[in-house]
């Protein structure tokens, strides 16, 4: 499988620190989208720590079955949370701390991703825009329970309000995707200081732009600072040139 890939994370227009990390293991073909949580010198480090020991957990998947890298990521977040978690009850200052984790792996064929909180998963094929995780976030459940609509619920106050994510307790329940990749498939992985800004038809037309990753990614984060930049930005794109 041929692919290629860019990362982009900003700090916005009102944050004062940029607490988002990303990492982009192009060789592995792993990538890793995380948004802190927990104030000034915490929330970075949660997403730091997450993006790190992930990667390092998860180690190596070519030629591996499903069943068996499903839970290697799923062990991975766990192993990241656990890790957070023990030092927000070592250290004083970093008491409250979590982040989001967002995981894609690319293997044979296929796409695995992992998912806690809701920095997202999308992929654009024939013109159709799919958000393939599932925010763990208040409104969503809202949603689900039919008291809100999705309209409603991007505007709502308790918008960045989640309901999971990795470090805050003792336990985490990482969510599993999987899924079929073709040529010309486009995947994004986004934090909320994104997707919070833009639309998903605005997403769909920088996608579709002239250009490829690199390009892209930089105009998602222009464009989300245009629109207010009210939140950390950070964005993956891989474009799938084509599959063995």
């Amino acid at each position: 499988m041929h692919f290629s890939c860019a990362a982009r994370t900003d700090v916005g227009v009102v944050r004062s620190g940029n607490e988002d990390s990303y990492l982009m293991l192009s060789d592995r073909g792993i990538f890793v989208v995380a948004d802190g949580m927990g104030g000034h010198a915490a929330g970075e480090v949660a997403s730091e720590m997450a993006t790190r020991i992930i990667a390092r957990e998860i180690g190596a998947l070519r030629g591996v079955e499903d069943d068996e890298a499903s839970r290697r990521v799923q062990r991975a977040i766990v192993a990241a949370n656990e890790s957070i978690y023990e030092r927000t009850l070592a250290e004083h200052d970093k008491r409250g701390m979590g982040t989001t984790a967002t995981v894609l792996v690319l293997m044979r064929g296929r796409y695995l991703i992992g998912q806690v909180g809701d920095s997202r998963a999308y992929i654009l094929r024939d013109g159709e825009f799919l958000q393939v995780t599932k925010d763990h976030s208040y409104v969503q459940e809202q949603v689900d329970a039919g008291l809100l609509t999705p309209d409603q619920a991007r505007v709502h106050p308790y918008s960045n309000v989640i309901t999971r994510c990795v470090g805050a307790g003792s336990e985490v329940l990482p969510d599993i995707y999987f899924g079929a990749l073709r040529a010309g498939d486009i995947i994004l992985l986004a934090s909320d200081g994104l997707t919070g800004m833009l639309e998903d038809e605005q997403l769909v037309r920088i996608l579709q732009s002239d250009g490829g990753p690199e390009a892209w990614v930089d105009r998602m984060v222009a464009e989300a600072n245009y629109r207010g930049g009210l939140d950390n930005i950070t964005a993956i794109v891989v474009r799938i040139e084509s599959v063995d």
